[in-house]
């Protein structure tokens, strides 16, 4: 039986003396359905002067026969005998591989071989039992049942029964019962890890308060437990709880029996719990032991950038960054990473550069609206509006449902593409503000009383107008524009645009011969430029 694995990510070292490094901690994993943990730890401890070697293939051919290579199998099967022929749990594994082969007979005189080697351990008879479950279930029913028998007998409450009871629920999907047996199983071994975690599996998806619960129960009890570090860990990580999954991934990573896969994660956590001065100082640690770990550089990048003392540190980052992601396929990078070397091209004056890095992540990342954002951004920093016009576009159509100042942002961008191009192409301008006019109306039906997208419109009128006509062209708009916006809750948000309308339509009133309503307009655009002396001067000459 196989649970899936928790989920994991990655980070780094210090000093492990409290924690001892054995086959131990790697039979914790394989009996928790973790292969590939169990196989990079007992591999990982195996010319450890504490390791039991006959134990440790053992388990690594066990791992091989799950995986359906027999004859791998059989190889740990006999390094194991020969490093310790006293150990029968070897002579289990080879008549596993016999009972595969249809050879019964001589399956079961290995079998006999093992029980000599342990008659009074029930673990013995259930590994057999095991044996026998792992070939043929149904042909092998009476087998399977004689050995749990034998178990029980000599121990009622031996906790390798009701694991393996627990397991064989657990394949006809009856969680209940079986998470009942891992249960008894954990009450009769209150440090057996293999126990709690099959438990919290269980609950982990409906009920994650309760396989946290499980966990804790398990560290209380085996506070060593790498596989209980970690996978409580991840219990609260998958509860979303990522302050107590930080704060447990930083005790299971000074376990010298953590996968540096599982750095990552701690990374990660530290960075989007905001904890950005421990999580910089863990990644240049991880850097600083190994310059070509990525993930590492990554997060030492990310947490960097939020802290302000290292400001002057960001362009050369975000270089040694980006050349350390384009020198290798392998190192990908997350849509932040692009994000934040964009902007510090960007802040550079190296518009080009940014424009690179963004036009990558949106090939990368082609549902990821923000990027057309972005990049329309950096066009306008090059007073490039078309190209920034044309990025926007890309924004509106993958964000499905625009919002009023989404409509207005393409609308302003639209409308000075087609003030920079009215010179050298007249019907691209042209073009740009027809759209310009259509976003704007856009925006009114959203917000009818809000006055930008009339004084839009009043815009495009003096663009399109003749040299003759473009005192007057946009004063209608520009007259509706202004009620509105004077009858707005807070017109002082929108002095620019206020100052260039009352300017306009003050000069428009003049033109008509009308001083006293182009004073009342002068002495409107005062109010927000009241230290303006020299137009002070020339109202009160009217």
């Amino acid at each position: 039986m196989k649970f899936k694995a928790l989920f994991s990510i990655c980070l780094a070292s210090g000093a492990f003396t409290a924690f001892a490094q054995t086959h131990v901690e790697g039979v914790e994993y394989y009996k928790a359905d973790q292969l590939e943990n169990a196989r990079e730890l007992l591999e990982r401890n195996m010319n450890n002067s504490a390791t039991d070697k006959a134990i440790a293939n053992f388990y690594l051919g066990e791992i091989a026969m799950q995986e359906g290579n027999t004859d791998k199998a059989a190889a740990f099967f006999d390094k194991g005998i020969a490093a310790n022929p006293e150990y029968g749990f070897n002579y289990v594994g080879k008549g596993a591989i016999l009972l595969k082969k249809g050879d019964v007979k001589e399956a079961e005189k290995m079998f006999k071989t093992a029980e000599g080697k342990a008659k009074k351990d029930p673990a013995m008879h259930i590994q057999i039992a095991r044996a026998y479950y792992g070939s043929d279930p149904a042909a092998y029913a009476k087998e399977i049942d004689k050995r749990l028998e034998k178990a029980r007998r000599i121990n009622i409450q031996a906790p390798e029964i009701f694991i393996f009871e627990g397991d064989m629920l657990a394949d006809k999907k009856d969680w209940g019962n079986a998470g009942s047996k891992y249960e008894m199983a954990a009450s009769y071994n209150p440090q057996g890890a293999d126990a709690y975690v099959k438990y919290a599996n269980l609950f982990t998806q409906v009920n994650p308060e309760y396989s946290i619960k499980m966990l804790k129960q398990l560290l209380s009890q085996n506070p060593t437990s790498a596989l209980g570090q970690r996978e409580l860990a991840n219990a609260y990580y998958n509860n979303k709880d990522y302050e107590n999954a930080a704060l447990e991934y930083g005790k299971y990573v000074k376990n010298p029996n953590h996968f540096k896969q599982d750095e990552d994660r701690y990374a990660f956590l530290l960075f989007y719990g905001k904890n950005y001065k421990q999580g910089y100082d863990f990644a240049t640690a991880l850097l600083n032991a190994n310059p070509a770990n990525f993930t590492a550089r990554r997060y030492q990048f990310m947490n960097a950038a939020q802290l302000p003392e290292m400001k002057g540190n960001m362009l050369q980052m975000a270089e040694e960054l980006y050349a350390a992601h384009k020198s290798n396929a392998a190192n990908k990078f997350a849509p932040i990473d692009y994000t934040l070397i964009a902007e510090e091209f960007q802040m550079a004056k190296r518009p080009q550069e940014a424009i690179s890095v963004l036009e990558e992540a949106m090939k990368e990342n082609p549902e990821n609206a923000a990027f057309n954002k972005q990049l329309a951004m950096t066009y306008v920093d090059q007073n490039d509006f078309n190209k920034a016009a044309e990025a926007y576009r890309g924004y509106l159509q993958k964000i499905g449902e625009p919002g009023y100042n989404d409509f207005i942002q393409q609308a302003l961008f639209s409308y000075f593409a087609g003030v920079t191009s009215k010179e050298n192409d007249p019907a691209l301008a042209e073009s740009n503000f027809n759209e310009a006019g259509e976003y704007a109306d856009k925006a009114a039906k959203i917000l009818p009383d809000n006055y930008k997208p009339k004084k839009i419109q009043g815009d495009i009128a003096k663009q399109r107008a003749s040299k003759e006509d473009v005192e007057k062209a946009a004063a209608p708009l520009y007259t509706e524009a202004i009620t509105l916006l004077e009858a707005s809750k807070d017109p002082s948000r929108y002095a620019s645009d206020a100052k260039e309308m009352y300017n306009y339509m003050g000069n428009y009133y003049l033109d008509q011969k009308d001083v006293a309503k182009a004073k009342e307009f002068f002495n409107k655009y005062l109010i927000y430029d009241p230290n303006n002396e020299d137009y002070r001067k020339f109202v009160e000459k009217l």
